[in-house]
């Protein structure tokens, strides 16, 4: 009762003012992003479909293969080829010279995320995620004023990101609950942010980290104009009381990146459709993964936490682990909904 009174608090309050601004991510076509009414530029919430997706990447430098599925067919994104880790960490170069690179490479017993060390020698940390790069079209091109968090940073790629590209203030936050099932995959032991502190001291940076968990995040000051939730929501026990609990402290037009495990095929377009796997099965010996959804399931979800939009950016498949990217936003006003159904015919 406590925390739901905390949540309650928190919605009622006014928006703080603010002067930020967070680009939307670049598209071929700018006139086609939709945007929420604020005092502020607000973040594009527009579905991201797969032509826009390969064309996105293609102006970014990236090379795309394969077929793109049409516009009558799910959002899969198989046939676009997303930029490799090693692409992905030259957004925040670091450029040591070879000698501090390769001490900061061994300091580290397992490195989560790839960060860019030393490109003129090659050395970029072996990051174990593997999924930068269908990440990034979604990313904003730009935080400059906003006010950012990182839910479940790890070594916080994604929050010196947001640094790099203009953020006024980032939070970086996670329970270290990883310390466990990294040992579990992989037989190593972590004390948990190590990663993290070494990028930090490296980029003089001024992010903060917590060591806190997301759900405790209503009792800190202030509200976030935008905010990381990657690779999180399947591994809370209340994912609903993690929107929930985000939505409070999200400022007006302000938006949540959500990416999370996913459903082969998106279960068919099954309406709400959550899968619960057995311990250990979505990776081996990592018993922390209690969820599977679709994306409808998400889209009730953010509805269920306080009336929220979810837009699917795209449902890509990762060395065969099915995964789900969109915004989670403010619902657009009923004008914008009817001049929208007026655009498309439907």
């Amino acid at each position: 009762m406590a925390a739901a009174a905390r949540l309650s608090t928190l919605r009622n309050r006014d928006s703080r003012p603010t002067g930020s601004s967070v680009a939307a991510p670049r598209r071929l076509d700018e006139g086609a992003i939709s945007r929420h009414g604020d005092d502020r530029t607000a973040i594009s919430g527009a579905p991201r479909r797969d032509d826009e997706a390969e064309a996105l990447l293609t102006a970014r430098g990236h090379s795309v293969h394969g077929v793109v599925r049409g516009p009558g067919e799910r959002r899969s994104s198989i046939g676009v080829r997303w930029p490799s880790e090693r692409e992905v960490a030259d957004e925040v170069p670091i450029d040591l010279d070879v000698h501090q690179a390769t001490r900061v490479l061994t300091s580290v017993p397992l490195w989560f995320h790839t960060f860019a060390l030393s490109r003129e020698e090659g050395l970029y940390t072996p990051g174990k995620a593997r999924d930068h790069g269908y990440r990034l079209a979604s990313i904003p091109d730009s935080f400059i004023g906003a006010s950012v968090l990182d839910v479940g940073a790890f070594d916080g790629f994604y929050s010196f990101m947001a640094e790099k590209r203009g953020a006024t203030r980032v939070l970086a936050i996670d329970n270290e609950q990883y310390v466990h099932w990294v040992r579990d995959r992989w037989g190593i032991e972590l004390t948990g942010g190590e990663g993290f502190r070494a990028i930090h001291r490296l980029l003089g940076s001024k992010v903060e980290y917590r060591c806190m968990d997301a759900l405790e995040i209503a009792d800190t000051d202030g509200r976030f104009d935008f905010i990381f939730c990657f690779g999180i929501l399947h591994r809370v026990e209340n994912p609903l009381g993690l929107l929930r609990t985000l939505a409070g402290v999200l400022s007006r037009g302000g938006q949540i990146l959500i990416e999370t495990y996913g459903i082969l095929d998106d279960a068919q377009g099954e309406d709400g459709a959550v899968r619960i796997p057995n311990p250990g099965d979505v990776y081996t010996n990592d018993h922390f993964v209690y969820w599977q959804f679709s994306a409808s399931a998400i889209a009730n979800l953010a509805a269920f936490a306080g009336g929220l939009r979810f837009d699917v950016h795209a449902l890509p498949l990762v060395d065969g682990h099915p995964r789900i990217i969109g915004a989670i936003s403010s619902p657009r006003p009923p004008t914008q909904i009817a001049v929208a159904t007026s655009d498309t015919g439907k």
